[in-house]
């Protein structure tokens, strides 16, 4: 599908809008100040995939904490700031990539003058994160309450204050819990502006919701090509939250290669356990293999999903069939199925990669 085209900005190594891929972040929930957790949560979260990296920055303590966990880390990190310009300050002393801020609770105009004065000397990119939670009094009392012109108000109040100061390295989000009104905002701030727009449905509860709120408002977004970085909020391990995120990009094509398990729902006609062998057999692959695999529960829709796939299991009471790249291979016993998809896996990745 065709990307809106958006200008690029460069979060360190990472490049973000242009013709750069879509890229998934997240962000750390261990207390900043604790250097040794915090460096472990993001090496956990490069190891699933994280492409950037957001920390809160409560104080000077963080801040300086910061100088001991950016060069630990791999991928670019961004520091999230509200309220204290001084921290906006320290982090990119402190070799920050990004800043995200709300120039709205910053300060006076001298304040924030002096951050983007920073932001410039240093090569960081800004981020104005306007949250339908957080709008200014005035605004929310023009419009009765978060509306998608009040979250495009509140936000194009900020890009002009920013530019009014010459600074167009800018990257922009505007979130809601509401996917419709995340939705909405977003549409409407693509069309006015050319800035990369960092997208996704905040506040969105646990696994189960946010992965529904995400999949709607990222989705609904990424279809019509708006889009240049996404975050999937999920109340717990932000490592779940890489996981969707990729799952997300994959689904609609904008992801990186990597393994695409494909599975019936099953139904009565299923005569086998197809949850288990999934399930094992998605513990067993490598996640970042290059392969499309499929395992089916019957003869209706088995076959020709399984030949779609690059190797699948058309399963059947007591055998089925081993497909790879269209072409029946060979009949396999119930007890290996598991065992001959992981091994017919392994050879054809073994197979594309020499």
């Amino acid at each position: 599908m065709e990307r809106r085209t958006t200008r690029q900005v460069m979060a360190g190594c990472v490049p973000i809008g242009g013709d750069a891929p879509v890229t998934v972040q997240s962000m750390t929930n261990t207390d900043t100040r604790d250097v040794e957790a915090t460096l472990r949560q993001i090496r956990a979260l490069e190891d699933a995939g994280c492409e950037i990296i957001r920390l809160a920055v409560l104080d000077g303590e963080c801040a300086e904490a910061l100088k001991k966990i950016v060069p630990g880390a791999k991928v670019p990190l961004v520091a999230d700031i509200h309220f204290d310009y001084r921290l906006a300050l320290a982090v990119m002393e402190a070799g920050i990539a990004k800043v995200r801020i709300n120039p709205g609770n910053i300060g006076s105009e001298a304040r924030v003058r002096e951050v983007v004065s920073s932001a410039k000397d240093h090569g960081v990119p800004i981020r104005i994160g306007v949250n339908g939670g957080s709008l200014p009094k005035d605004i929310l009392a023009r419009y009765g309450g978060p509306t998608p012109e009040a979250l495009y108000e509140a936000t194009m109040g900020h890009v002009k204050l920013l530019e009014k100061f010459n600074f167009q390295n800018i990257v922009l989000s505007l979130k809601a819990s509401s996917a419709e009104l995340t939705v909405r905002s977003t549409e409407r701030i693509s069309r006015a502006c050319d800035y990369p727009l960092h997208i996704g449905v905040t506040e969105a509860g646990t696994s189960f919701s946010s992965t529904v709120k995400s999949s709607v408002g990222i989705g609904a977004l990424l279809l019509q090509g708006i889009g240049d970085t996404i975050r999937v909020s999920i109340t717990g391990d932000p490592v779940e939250e890489v996981k969707v995120g990729k799952a997300i990009l994959k689904s609609l094509g904008y992801g990186k290669a990597g393994l695409e398990m494909i599975s019936c729902p099953t139904c009565g006609r299923c005569q086998y356990n197809v949850e288990k062998v999934v399930r094992e057999v998605e513990r067993r692959l490598d996640p970042k293999l290059p392969l499309k695999v499929a395992v089916m529960g019957c003869v209706v829709n088995g076959p020709g999903e399984a030949r779609e796939a690059d190797l699948g299991i058309a399963g059947g009471k007591g055998s089925g069939i081993l497909f790879m790249k269209g072409e029946k291979v060979k009949t396999v016993p119930e007890s290996r199925y598991v065992e001959e998809l992981v091994k017919a896996a392994e050879n054809l990745a073994a197979a594309k990669r020499s």
